[in-house]
Parts: structure tokens; sequence; C-alpha cells
């Protein structure tokens, strides 16, 4: 089953996730990883929809993505002096990664996917199965969602 998700879907979690690094190589690091975790969760898996497996792929990967920003952030913050630290009211690129994480059910990874990587409605729909109107109205529902997180300060 595992050989069968990495055919299927290999090149296209690689295409997403370097769209979220920005880096070809980080990005095989990182969906090499998830098929790890989902070797060693393939019971689980093997209880799951074809759709479902497919979300757990993209939601893993996510969360690794999340996982590396943090680690990475952590060290950045430690080799820093604290009198060259600059002081900013915008949102770090962590920040905003845990508010998408905050999102109920698919509502962060269709908004990163359609604002950040360019996605359109359609072709969000035909990665998951769903019809371009239910991602329009998760994308406004998770629009909503944010701005009540950020206070009507305006980022979205």
């Amino acid at each position: 089953m595992i050989e069968e998700l990495y055919e299927k879907y290999h090149l296209e979690l690689v295409r997403w996730c370097q769209g979220m690094t920005g880096s070809q190589q980080t990005a095989e690091e990182l969906v090499q990883e998830a098929f790890l975790r989902a070797m060693l969760n393939e019971e689980l898996l093997g209880l799951l929809a074809e759709k479902q497996r497919r979300s757990w792929l993209y939601r893993t990967l996510r969360n690794l993505h999340i996982d590396q920003l943090r680690h990475t952030s952590k060290e950045t913050i430690v080799d820093e002096h604290p009198e060259s630290r600059k002081e900013s009211e915008e949102m770090t690129a962590i920040e905003w990664e845990d508010l998408l994480n905050s999102l109920p059910d698919m509502e962060g990874v269709l908004f990163t996917m359609r604002y950040l990587q360019g996605y359109n409605s359609k072709q969000i729909g035909e990665i998951f199965a769903i019809p371009p109107g239910t991602v329009r109205s998760k994308l406004s529902s998770a629009r909503k969602h944010l701005q009540d997180a950020l206070g009507g300060k305006g980022y979205v």
C-alpha cells in the first residue's frame, strides 16, 4: 500500500512541498520523512479511504515543515545576540504557520495552497477530490477565521 501511495503521490507532494520550502532538496527530504512516517502508520492508513490517505500525507508533510521551521527558528534565536534583534509588529513565518495550523478541518492547507502557492479552486478541488465550490466555501471560512484570530489587523 505504501508503495502505491509513493508512486501515486510522490511527485505531487514534492512539488507542493517545494512551493512551501522554496528548496527542491528540502522538499525531497520532507517527503521522504513523510513516507517513513506512513510506513510506521501503515495499519492506520489501511483503515482510511484513498482520499483520507492523501490528506494524511499532506497534513503530515505540512506538520514536518512546521517542525523544521520551529527547529530552525530556535537555532537562530540561540545564535542571535539580544541587542541585535529587532522587534517587529509583523508576524513571523512561524506565527503564520501556527495560525494556519489552528484552522479547523483542512482550511489551513487549502488557504496555503490557494494564496501562498497559487493553486486555483479547480486545481485544489481535483487534488482533494472535492468540488471547486466547496473549496471556495472553505477558503471563505478560513479567511473569516483568520480575520477573527487577527482581531481585524488587516493581514488577510
